[in-house]
């Protein structure tokens, strides 16, 4: 099943009905991911017609891009905000989107406080849906026009970069129908999928936090301290064998009998 009219961005893709059904299952992840996660500011990075951080109980929320309903227009390759600054990064699909998506990772690892956490979601090549993306791309298509990025090549940015994963999953088995009425009947293989080909989702979710390693920094003496000396204790002289015997017979001739 095709749509009519091809939507022109990742955010127009969302309003069709397969766009939709994926948007409702991020949601209620991110939802659920997010409730816990504390601190003074979180961002996300892209999409801004839907709210990702909603479910997030973090005072200050903003979102950031190259365009749209934004609160701080940015390239996500070159963030305007001060280095560990951030608690929370979210990105909905953006490193597929990007140019540069290592960049992007690179940016979000720089801005990110240490303990910092960021939550992502991409669409997996090796999958249905990445299948579909070989049969129906074509210029100006979304999704399918994105670069899709497989999972372990996340993971090795991610730990190139210092994070640490705190969870993941993936979702969407399903072939990617725009059909109601199709999605139902293929609708067991997304019960299954978790069990029986866990790496084939069609979209998959990686929770990771930076971790950096504690260090000591050691500085020049630029003082002398004065040190006060110590009194040391009387050390008895040695005498020799000699001598011993002598004092050994003079002790003993002084003894009372």
């Amino acid at each position: 099943m095709s749509i009519n009219a091809a939507p022109v961005s990742l955010s127009e893709w969302f309003s069709t009905p397969l766009g939709a059904r994926l948007l409702d299952i991020e949601l209620n992840y991110f939802d659920r991911e997010l409730a816990d996660v504390f601190g003074f500011n979180a961002i996300q990075l892209g999409l801004p017609e839907y709210p990702y951080l909603r479910a997030n109980r973090i005072t200050f929320r903003c979102v950031t891009g190259c365009d749209g309903p934004v609160g701080v227009r940015s390239d996500p390759c070159a963030l305007p905000l001060q280095t560990a600054s951030i608690d929370l990064v979210v990105l909905p699909h953006t490193l597929e989107f990007s140019s540069n998506p290592h960049q992007v990772l690179r940016e979000v690892s720089r801005v990110l406080m240490p303990e910092g956490h960021v939550v992502l979601s991409g669409f997996n090549p090796w999958s249905l849906w990445g299948a579909r993306r070989l049969t129906a791309r074509r210029e100006g298509a979304y999704p399918w026009c994105g670069q899709f990025i497989n999972l372990p090549r996340i993971k090795d940015w991610m730990a190139l970069l210092g994070f640490e994963l705190a969870g993941g999953r993936m979702c969407s088995y399903a072939p990617p129908l725009a059909s109601e009425k199709w999605s139902r009947r293929w609708s067991f293989m997304e019960s299954a999928g978790d069990r029986w080909w866990p790496f084939a989702g069609g979209v998959y979710y990686l929770h990771g936090i930076k971790r950096v390693q504690g260090m000591r920094l050691i500085t020049p003496q630029w003082k002398a301290v004065q040190v006060k000396k110590k009194a040391l204790a009387a050390v008895p002289h040695k005498t020799n064998g000699r001598d011993d015997a002598m004092a050994a017979r003079t002790n003993h001739a002084g003894d009372p009998q």
